[in-house]
């Protein structure tokens, strides 16, 4: 089968656990990702977790970063991050596959978004690669979904979140629910990688879903 992945977008808001999450889900459900960094997100991710995401090293530090739980210890999950399944592409290579509506791609994923990703995808201003891959995502109408990861909205921000949902994206704020029975931070990060990976249509197991039962989430019918 030809190679078809999700663009997984990182952006400089706080919030880098959510990215390892869905992009972890993304290879455990078999699907080939393509990755893209942006620079700011690379000093949000030094500042959450000490790792320095470096273009020359990237599978090695994605490796790392992946491998790290929600709470930061190593050696929390093991991933394989070899082969074809992974790509990565520098946020400034503007001549990059996914800066093509020709190049196979199965739809965007930005985790999480800051607002300042939020303006330039809701403006077309395609100023990096991250930006231009979600344009084209967009104009070639595939998913696109946008976790959008800061509180409180300002008016601005929200008008051009409803001019990312006009244009058919998914706008999924990074908001952790309760009712799935969450007892440790990495459950509450598994739930919004989860609910992205809904708005995608890829299968997952990362949460309990809703069964219409109160008190379904506490445990007491396992």
């Amino acid at each position: 089968m030809p190679r078809r992945p999700w663009i997984v977008g990182v952006s400089g808001a706080s919030g880098t656990p959510y990215a390892a999450a869905v992009l972890r889900a993304l290879l455990a459900a078999g699907e080939s990702v393509d990755l893209v960094v942006s620079r700011a997100s690379r000093l949000t991710l030094l500042d959450e977790t000490r790792i320095a995401f470096r273009d020359a090293h990237w599978r090695d530090d994605l490796r790392e970063w992946l491998e790290r739980g929600a709470d930061g210890k190593p050696g929390t999950f093991t991933v394989d991050v070899e082969g074809d399944r992974v790509r990565h592409w520098s946020a400034g290579d503007l001549a990059a596959g996914p800066s093509s509506g020709s190049y196979p791609a199965k739809g965007m994923l930005i985790v999480p978004a800051s607002t300042a990703c939020v303006a330039g995808v809701a403006l077309g201003l395609s100023k990096d690669l991250l930006q231009r891959s979600a344009s084209v995502t967009l104009k070639e109408r595939r998913p696109l979904v946008v976790a959008v990861r800061e509180t409180p909205l300002s008016g601005v921000t929200l008008r051009q979140l409803v001019a990312l949902v006009e244009a058919g994206a998914v706008v999924l704020p990074a908001s952790p629910a309760f009712y799935a029975g969450a007892t440790h931070i990495q459950d509450l990060v598994d739930f919004v990688a989860g609910r992205v990976l809904d708005a995608a249509g890829v299968p997952h197991g990362l949460y309990r879903r809703w069964k219409g039962e109160l008190g379904g989430g506490s445990g007491a019918d396992e």
